[in-house]
């Protein structure tokens, strides 16, 4: 029974209920919380899970890790539900040209181009928006992740009740996201090498100050009409 149990661990078919594990190697978020709640930062290799509503800023989550890994490599973004502008990224400090868009016309097609980016080495992250992906094609991505030493940034729309329950893929790290006034709120519902669910606020008003909400008390802005006195 332990051989059987070692061998599912091995193929990530099974996690572990202990405490969570720090990653071996990682690379920093840029968020003190967020390295703090992961031991350290995303690791520097394996598929990363994120389920958000869209629309939230959740790309504002990578900012900081592209500023520091797009010196050297390629972020690729493939299917992006949306426009990607050129003059927020120089503003990000990320060089446009660091930035590769594609578009495939199929959900085969995509998970091809991920694969062949993730082992090419010459990417330090690929972000892919895709619904349905099976248990082996999450495997497929994992394995070529480690290969390029590239991490694979997995988007999907957050789902509840029965629907979340279906089964859990093979991913080094799983994220839930949810818009907060300063922020995102998240929560860390699976790790490699443990199971912990983990619910926190990463504040990001002081980088994106006009994307949050100010926790300070209302001051009314409004100047009452001056009222006509009657002779």
């Amino acid at each position: 029974m332990h051989e059987l149990i070692s061998e599912l661990q091995s193929k990530q078919l099974i996690w572990k209920g202990a405490r969570a594990e720090s990653f071996s190697e990682c690379h920093s978020t840029g968020f003190a919380e967020l390295d703090r709640r992961l031991g350290g930062g995303f690791p520097t290799s394996g598929v990363i899970d994120i389920q958000s509503p869209l629309g939230i800023g959740e790309l504002r989550l990578l900012m900081p890790y592209a500023q520091a890994q797009t010196t050297e490599r390629l972020l690729v973004f493939i299917n992006p539900p949306g426009y990607l502008c050129a003059e927020y990224l120089y503003a990000q400090g990320i060089d446009p040209a660091k930035i590769l868009l594609i578009y495939p016309e199929s959900g085969k097609h995509a998970l091809w181009a991920a694969e062949q980016c993730l082992k090419s080495g010459a990417c330090c992250g690929v972000c892919l928006w895709q619904e349905g992906l099976e248990i082996h094609q999450a495997k497929r991505l994992q394995v070529a992740s480690e290969v390029g030493h590239c991490l694979q940034f997995l988007f999907k729309p957050a789902l509840s009740g029965a629907a979340s329950q279906v089964f859990s893929l093979p991913v080094s790290l799983s994220l839930n996201l949810t818009p907060h006034e300063t922020g995102l709120s998240i929560s860390i519902t699976k790790r490699k090498g443990g199971f912990v669910r983990d619910s926190f606020v990463i504040d990001m008003s002081t980088y994106w100050p006009e994307l949050t909400l100010s926790t300070k008390p209302h001051t009314s802005t409004v100047i009452p009409f001056p009222m006509q006195q009657q002779g």
